[in-house]
């Protein structure tokens, strides 16, 4: 049991030694090694399908409630979401992934399942940001590079080549300013930190930008070039990012609306939003539909609606952007999946989801799908990042101080 103020280590006169300061969190745990593990919060939760351990419990049993994964710990930073695998950084820069890896998505140099956390084959302390596509992987280190890993069969990866990749590689443009990378089904985007934007992978339905209809197994520039370019996401056959100066770009396939431009029509070019607008802060990519908050803490989604991911309290597909049936102004960030799931959270740290829920992705202790957004059965005001997968989500939440001291 953790050490809680008022019911350990007191003096005989009854105060407490803890709430006196005089015992502290690091003296406990550094004098009883033993019961260091129960003395921190886990931060990293997940829950839903499980059917390829992507939930990372050492079981393949779905879960509807949120649950740690075996590796526990405190110490989590960033977490994403791929088709049925997952991957994570902690904050000593250790890289983790877990789940599917029949293509090599986990790059730990294996075709192997894992049901807990392993580490990388290329190891390393010095990760930086992570993005799981459909079945491969891309992450930034602290140095600027970029490496990639898994299935390449469309040369998502970048190397120049359409061979799978059971290890980390760097992409064929090489560089040490790379900023940030979003993973879609089968292809990849990524920010410098000169502001360029970079694509490669499929592009039947113009997603990669470049005004063709042409695969690259090697980043290139989208049509639109430009240096003011400052987060992208990827979707399933389309693309979506936000400028500096606010406005919000799509392109790629347009048949569900997802592009969010009052039409069906697929974009080999980037396009802005019917919304248009210079106050876009996040956007968040899934199949078929986009969700995106603005700077005033309001968040709009829109694409395909079939399960209810939209969120509006319905499931009809939208090709603008509309408001959740929730409401608020007080959204932080959010999170679409390739299973019609999503996952916001608001700046109070409560975390709510809505959207397909046949395998418990909403983690409300149900498999009722939701047309309007509802909270997670674990609860709390402390969550503080999101990820979804396919019918998987994890979810880390800010640090707890269990020992009260």
């Amino acid at each position: 049991m953790p050490y809680q103020p008022n019911l350990n280590f007191k003096l005989s006169d009854g105060r407490d030694l803890g709430s006196l300061g005089w015992i502290t969190k690091e003296y406990l745990m550094t004098v009883y090694p033993q019961i260091a593990a129960n003395m921190i919060t886990p931060e990293l939760w997940t829950w839903g399908d499980n059917t390829s351990g992507q939930l990372g419990d050492n079981t393949a049993t779905n879960r509807s409630t949120p649950v740690t994964t075996l590796a526990g710990g405190a110490n989590w930073k960033q977490v994403s979401g791929g088709w049925i695998h997952t991957t994570a950084i902690k904050t000593d820069g250790t890289l983790w992934c877990w789940g599917y890896n029949g293509v090599g998505a986990l790059g730990d140099n294996t075709t192997t399942n894992r049901l807990t956390p392993v580490t990388t084959f290329a190891g390393g302390t010095n990760w930086k940001q992570v993005a799981c596509g459909h079945r491969h992987t891309a992450a930034i280190k602290t140095d600027g590079t970029l490496w990639t890993w898994g299935h390449n069969a469309y040369g998502q990866l970048g190397d120049n080549t359409t061979t799978n990749r059971l290890t980390p590689v760097t992409t064929f443009a090489g560089g040490t300013n790379w900023k940030q990378v979003a993973g879609g089904y089968s292809h990849t985007a990524a920010i410098k930190t000169d502001g360029t934007l970079w694509t490669w992978g499929t592009n039947g339905s113009g997603h990669l930008g470049d005004n063709t209809a042409v695969t690259r197994s090697i980043p290139v520039t989208t049509f639109a070039g430009g240096t003011n370019w400052k987060q992208v996401a990827c979707g399933y056959s389309y693309t979506a990012a936000i400028k500096t100066d606010g406005t919000l770009w799509t392109w790629g396939s347009g048949t569900f609306g997802q592009l969010g431009d009052n039409t069906l029509i697929n974009r080999s070019t980037p396009v802005t939003t019917f919304a248009g607008g210079t106050n876009w802060k996040q956007v968040a990519c899934g199949q078929n539909y986009t969700a995106a908050i603005k700077t005033d803490g309001t968040l709009w989604t829109w694409g395909l609606g079939t399960s209810g991911q939209l969120g509006n309290n319905n499931t009809t597909d939208r090709n603008t952007p509309v408001t959740t049936f929730a409401g608020g102004t007080n959204w932080k960030q959010v999170s679409c999946g390739n299973g019609y799931t999503t996952a916001a959270i608001k700046t109070d740290g409560t975390l709510w989801c809505w959207g397909y829920n046949g395998v418990g992705a909403l983690g409300d202790n149900t498999a009722v799908t939701r047309s309007t957004p509802v909270t997670t059965f674990a609860g709390g005001t402390n969550w503080k990042q999101v990820a979804c997968g396919y019918f998987h989500m994890a979810s880390i939440k800010t640090s707890d101080d269990l020992l009260g001291i």
